[in-house]
């Protein structure tokens, strides 16, 4: 049976990453924690694919709005930070990635998947999931699904700001309204 992630501490994850600058460097959740940062952190299942490169630029384009909300956004699949920074310099318009205002992130070991339960092992790729941790580390969020369907920034956005309320939303419930 697996267990329940939602409301506990989040595992603990530190990964080669490549970063904005497309300098090669480390993300960490403890990091983000000391810094007092929301994490969203998203798994995808691999670079130079259909799917995925439209997320991932989707968010990189409204990555201002998650900036706002104080939270480090992390992309992360099983490919190296290598494939990682060819897909980076390969343009839009050629299925690359093109820059991108936060880190890819490269869990190579299959660990950091593992620990959060995306994993699919036979492949060694990751499902696509969608995790949102508070800034002491609690694991508030999670959604889980298959990988040929993309998920939408906008309900990532709504949500982050739900759970920054601190109050109970209502089903529908958008950022400005009241909550219960």
């Amino acid at each position: 049976m697996a267990e329940r992630m939602v409301a506990k501490q989040a595992p603990r994850f530190e990964m080669d990453a490549v970063l904005p600058n497309k300098e090669f460097g480390k993300v960490s959740l403890e990091e983000n924690m000391k810094n007092d940062k929301w994490t969203v952190l998203f798994f995808y299942p691999m670079d130079f694919t259909f799917v995925c490169p439209t997320e991932i630029t989707a968010v990189s384009d409204r990555f201002d709005e998650f900036e706002d909300l104080d939270a480090e956004v992390i992309g992360v699949s099983t490919d190296t930070i290598h494939t990682h920074l060819a897909w980076i310099n390969t343009s839009r318009e050629d299925n690359g990635l093109g820059d991108l205002q936060y880190a890819l992130a490269a869990d190579t070991n299959h660990q950091v998947a593992k620990d959060y339960g995306v994993l699919i092992e036979e492949e060694g790729v990751a499902l696509r999931g969608l995790f949102i941790i508070s800034p002491e580390g609690e694991l508030q969020y999670q959604v889980v699904n298959h990988n040929n369907i993309g998920r939408d920034v906008d309900e990532t956005l709504r949500v982050l700001q739900a759970l920054q309320t601190g109050g109970l939303c209502p089903a529908n419930w958008k950022p400005g309204q009241e909550t219960l």
